[in-house]
């Protein structure tokens, strides 16, 4: 009985692992097909110059389900003012996942006139069933048309920098300028010296934006002054209206055509200021060998003051030069070739970097006690 009751268990447990067997094989659930949908373009950006929007942005590589696209993407571009529908820029395109897309619309007359407003771009992709995946980040420029040239622009070199002068609007009290500058002789790049600090180069091309007409020194003219120009070398400047729209708190520009360039070397012509305060004190001894007259003045702040110059006379004589040949640093001078019963007149000068001189300050007159 026993050996009986083991076969039977053992058929059992047999046919148990049969039906467990069997019931993996069972299919489960089915799945939705793969719409194949494509990511969405996150980088599009759009450009204005003139009657034309230059349109660029990425490809993705993958779809929304992080597979990577296979073949070309078909897409459309479109553009609305306001809440309007979004309508087409051009025909449809077509590209490969991941390729740089680049596009220019041309705006009609009716985008092209009128008060600056803001016009918004978008890409839309589409899966190979003509299925939306939506569309992308937005790209917004100004419609509208753009501001009048620059007219009459003029640049002048001053000891602050270069003085630019235009011609404003008569119809606008208050207009945006963008001052374009270009460095058109560059030094040559030198490699960096070990433990020396290497000065910071000079851009190649900047911008300024000038909110305001300040007045010019003729009349109906504007002027602005570029105080970061380094003497000795030559700018070319350009300069455009701009009209400015602040949207959701971004603001954007309509720039207009730029003015012809204008071409200055920035020669370093101005002289330091004139030192003022000079002070002399005589010092005399027992035996008359140690007699000097001490002289002392205020220092000049400019930038580039590379020193001074001390002058002396006698009663109504020439000038002299009784400093050293170079540029005496220090704001103060030791005259001991003096003479005891003598009037001497001094007058102290500023020299820069460039070698120019200021004009003599005031003069002052100090005697030298007999003994």
């Amino acid at each position: 009985m026993r050996t009986t009751h083991k076969i039977q268990f053992s058929a059992l447990a047999a046919l148990s692992a049969t039906l467990a067997l069997a019931g993996c094989g069972t299919p489960g659930a089915p799945q939705p097909p793969s719409l194949n949908l494509p990511a969405l373009v996150d980088d599009l950006a759009a450009n204005r110059a003139g009657n034309q929007v230059a349109l660029t942005w990425t490809m993705p590589k993958k779809n929304t389900e992080k597979l990577l696209l296979k073949g070309n993407v078909s897409m459309r571009l479109c553009r609305k003012e306001g809440a309007g529908a979004c309508e087409a820029a051009g025909a449809d395109l077509s590209l490969a996942p991941g390729a740089d897309g680049a596009f220019t619309d041309t705006l009609s007359a009716a985008l092209s006139a009128g008060e600056p407003r803001p016009l918004t771009y978008f890409v839309e992709l589409r899966n190979r069933n003509g299925r939306s995946a939506g569309l992308s980040n937005a790209a917004v420029v100004l419609a509208g048309v753009a501001p009048a040239p620059v007219a009459n622009l003029s640049a002048e070199v001053r000891k602050a920098g270069v003085v630019l002068r235009w011609t404003p609007l008569q119809a606008v009290a208050q207009e945006s300028i963008r001052l374009h500058r270009k460095l058109l002789n560059p030094p040559p790049a030198k490699p960096p010296q070990q433990g020396l600090l290497t000065p910071q180069s000079e851009p190649l091309e900047q911008s300024l934006l000038v909110d305001s007409c300040a007045p010019g020194a003729g009349k109906g003219s504007c002027r602005a002054l570029d105080s970061s120009i380094r003497f000795g070398q030559v700018y070319e400047y350009r300069a455009q209206r701009v009209a400015r729209v602040t949207v959701e708190g971004k603001t954007l520009e309509l720039p207009g055509e730029l003015s012809a360039p204008v071409r200055v070397e920035a020669r370093d012509i101005f002289p330091p200021a004139i030192p003022t305060g000079l002070a002399a004190v005589a010092t005399t001894s027992d035996n008359g060998a140690g007699n000097a007259i001490d002289l002392s003045w205020q220092p000049v702040t400019d930038a580039d003051l590379a020193g001074y110059a001390v002058y002396r006379r006698e009663g109504d004589g020439e000038w002299q030069r009784i400093s050293p040949a170079g540029p005496l640093v220090p704001p103060a001078f030791h005259d001991s070739q003096v003479q005891p019963g003598h009037s001497y007149r001094y007058a102290v000068s500023s020299i820069n970097q460039g070698g120019n001189e200021s004009a003599r300050s005031a003069e002052t007159e100090e005697s030298v006690p007999n003994p």
